[in-house]
């Protein structure tokens, strides 16, 4: 068996290679992968193979030029997805600049409730809301509510988070009439 495989790639490698690359018109390192992939399926199910149908050297180079057209898709279809994929992350990610901002002004918010007496859990769920945080059971946490079925839990958040941030709304309105009299 060695010695048959090494015919194999004596007889039609170098064929292959010349072929593919005068005819495909790609890189010789994917010319020479295809060819590869098309001797190596060959070899390991040589039944594929039907001997009244084509020559072996013309099943072959089939089986190769299939083989680079599969790979020059998959590599486009690769490059389709990154390309989507960073549009994507570059739409989501906020320049640092304003993450800054965003960081000062919840710092200040922050500070302006502690000074107003806010009950703890409602500082709790404030300071989780403006970090971003959306999960009902991290914000039910500072509630004390988190052991509630799920439903009831949602329920709980949702109101709670409404009238939080109705108040922040509330008292972003008074520091906006402040700075201007």
């Amino acid at each position: 068996m060695p010695v048959a495989y090494s015919k194999v790639f004596a007889l039609f490698m170098p064929f292959l290679l010349k072929t593919l690359e005068s005819e495909m018109r790609c890189d010789p390192e994917e010319v020479r992968d295809a060819a590869l992939k098309a001797i190596f399926d060959y070899l390991g199910r040589p039944e594929t193979y039907d001997r009244d149908q084509s020559l072996l050297r013309s099943f072959l180079t089939l089986a190769a030029r299939r083989n680079v057209l599969d790979s020059l898709r998959s590599t486009e279809r690769r490059v389709i997805r990154e390309k989507n994929f960073a549009d994507v992350i570059e739409l989501r990610a906020r320049p640092p600049n304003e993450e800054m901002e965003a960081a000062v002004e919840t710092a200040l918010a922050l500070k302006r409730l502690e000074r107003r007496n806010m009950p703890q859990e409602d500082l709790g769920v404030l300071r989780l809301v403006l970090q971003g945080e959306s999960s009902t059971l991290e914000l039910a946490r500072p509630l004390g509510k988190e052991g509630l079925p799920e439903p009831e839990r949602k329920r709980v958040v949702k109101q709670n988070r409404d009238r939080l941030l109705k108040q922040l709304r509330r008292l972003g309105k008074e520091e906006d009439t402040h700075d201007e009299s």
